[in-house]
């Protein structure tokens, strides 16, 4: 028995589906991350251009965005254990070039950039309460990378209410197998794992203008 079979079998992997006020969560798609030249980044090039589809849906339908970076004080103090853990994330200081929103996806007037220090985009931030505020039922989530920073956002979206919905082109990892297996656990518990295509097809059909 393969592990989806299980999982169908065991009631796992129910599909949530998307709500009538989605939101888009662009999760630490930043130059530290996208940049192959700094010890935490990868070759997300795909991943960027997939996002950007999804970014100028939602400008054009002037639905909300919402922009996470991760970012530390000079010493470091609010990296807690966390930099014990990941020493390279060192090279996330505030004001270095590492910590801005890769310039394909740059944030327009309007779209918030929320500033985290851990994994999820939910820890240590009001991004729940402006959901809220803003009457969002259903979050897109794009980002990096899956097994951590998406993951945790993913994880803590479910928690807070939201109708999640992980779009499979649109995020990335620096390892395949973790992705993937990242992927199909948030599928059969947390969210539905989409295609650009469903998510697309979602907004033409359904959206309801804010």
């Amino acid at each position: 028995m393969s592990d989806q079979e299980m999982y169908q079998q065991r009631g796992f992997g129910n599909k949530v589906g998307f709500g009538e006020r989605p939101a888009l969560l662009v999760i630490d798609f930043i130059k530290g991350f996208t940049d192959i030249n700094c010890p935490l980044g990868s070759n997300l090039d795909k991943e960027i251009e997939a996002t950007k589809k999804l970014l100028d849906s939602f400008r054009w339908r002037k639905l909300p965005i919402h922009f996470t970076t991760t970012a530390y004080d000079e010493e470091m103090v609010s990296a807690g254990v966390f930099v014990k853990k990941v020493p390279s994330l060192a090279h996330l200081k505030l004001g270095s070039n590492w910590v801005e929103i890769d310039e394909r996806l740059k944030p327009l007037a309007g779209e918030v950039v929320w500033t985290k220090q851990y994994a999820s985009a939910f820890f240590g931030t009001s991004l729940a309460s402006a959901l809220t505020a803003q009457k969002v039922d259903t979050l897109i989530v794009t980002g990096c990378t899956t097994s951590g920073c998406v993951r945790a956002s993913a994880v803590d979206s479910c928690q807070n209410g939201f109708m999640t919905n992980v779009v499979r082109e649109c995020v990335g990892d620096r390892s395949a197998s973790a992705h993937e297996a990242n992927l199909s656990d948030l599928d059969a518990k947390y969210a539905d794992v989409v295609s650009l295509e469903e998510v697309e097809k979602y907004l033409l059909e359904n959206s309801i203008p804010f």
